[in-house]
Formats: C-alpha cells, sequence, structure tokens
C-alpha cells in the first residue's frame, strides 16, 4: 500500500503550490500542478532554465487532453494507439495551463501515461501534472535515482519514495503535430 501513501503525499504537497521529484514512464521527472503558474515557475528556477523552453505534460486520457485542447488532430490518436514506447505529442494552442507552460509558438508537449503511480495521481488531481527531467538544463538526464543531483532532490519539496531502483529507458519519442495535420519528428 505504499503507492497510495506516496500519492496521497504527492497530491498534498502539489496542491499547496509545491513541486515533487517523481519515478515517470520513462525517467525521473520534476513535477507540479500544471495549472499553477507559480509552481512552474519554480521548476523553471530549480532547473535553471529559460521560460522560453517549454516542458511537458502529463495527462491520463482524452478527458484531460479535451479539457487542455479543444482541436486535437485526427492522427493524434493514431500515433498514441500504435505507439508501443511512451510518445511526447507536441500540440497547438493549449488552454486551462499556466501560460508559463506554452511554448512560444502556442504549443504544448503532453503525455498520455498508464505507468500505475502516475495515472492514479492524475486521477486525484484530475489536473495534468508537468513533467520535466530531473536535471539542472544542460546537463544529461539521469537515467536513475542515484544519478540525480543533492542540488534538485534539495529543491524540490517532496521525494516521491517508490521506484528509487528502477533504471529507467530511454526518454520518450517526441512528435509536433500542427492543426493543418504537419507531422514532424523531434526526438526518435
Amino acid at each position: 500500500m505504499q503507492m497510495n501513501q506516496e500519492i496521497i503525499n504527492a497530491f498534498e504537497v502539489i496542491k499547496n503550490g509545491g513541486i515533487i521529484l517523481y519515478p515517470t514512464d520513462t525517467v525521473w521527472g520534476i513535477g507540479c500542478d500544471a495549472t499553477n503558474p507559480e509552481a512552474v515557475a519554480k521548476i523553471y528556477q530549480l532547473k535553471r532554465r529559460a521560460e522560453s523552453k517549454s516542458m511537458i505534460c502529463l495527462m491520463n486520457g482524452e478527458k484531460m487532453m479535451y479539457n487542455v485542447f479543444k482541436e486535437i488532430p485526427e492522427v493524434a490518436w493514431q500515433i498514441l494507439d500504435l505507439s508501443e514506447k511512451p510518445t511526447t505529442l507536441i500540440l497547438d494552442n493549449p488552454r486551462n495551463v499556466a501560460p508559463n507552460l506554452v511554448s512560444e509558438d502556442q504549443s504544448l508537449g503532453i503525455r498520455l501515461v498508464k505507468e500505475p503511480f502516475c495515472f492514479k495521481l492524475l486521477e486525484r488531481m484530475k489536473k495534468p501534472l508537468v513533467s520535466t527531467s530531473a536535471n539542472i538544463s544542460g546537463q544529461p538526464t539521469p537515467l536513475s535515482f542515484k544519478e540525480i543531483s543533492p542540488e534538485i532532490i534539495k529543491g524540490v519539496d517532496y521525494v516521491v519514495n517508490l521506484q528509487h531502483e528502477k533504471i529507467a529507458g530511454k526518454p520518450s519519442t517526441i512528435i509536433k503535430l500542427t492543426n493543418d495535420s504537419q507531422v514532424k519528428i523531434i526526438r526518435k
């Protein structure tokens, strides 16, 4: 039942505008409530990352996606259905998220998660969860918990106590889709 307790702990921190360090379906992530601009700003500050470099959001299903994007190109669902590994889609004109998450071209990267911790945390939040790799901007992405720098661990409000032994797979594939149906692979 450790997972349920970790979900409760993480949710409390997020609800109060805090940021968490947590395992995702790919690498360890730093996250917060994607609708809270102050919490989003804390992550940029911790990572020393320019706000022009956008971060992605995790979501747990169609309902949440339609809450953020009025229009979702048909090809998005085809890609999600066919993907065998975690895939991030960058879609146009998000709404109902913190403005400092949206990139300059008015797009937002999102990933649907099945990983139980993230999925259940999202169910409880009923909002998207920011996800960005747990490193200072420009440093390599840590593939396991023990590779995360002490500065990051100290800088978050809560460290989720699950999967500390897990070695991550590759970061997700990233595909950009525009509303006029252009498809561009950004990271394989």
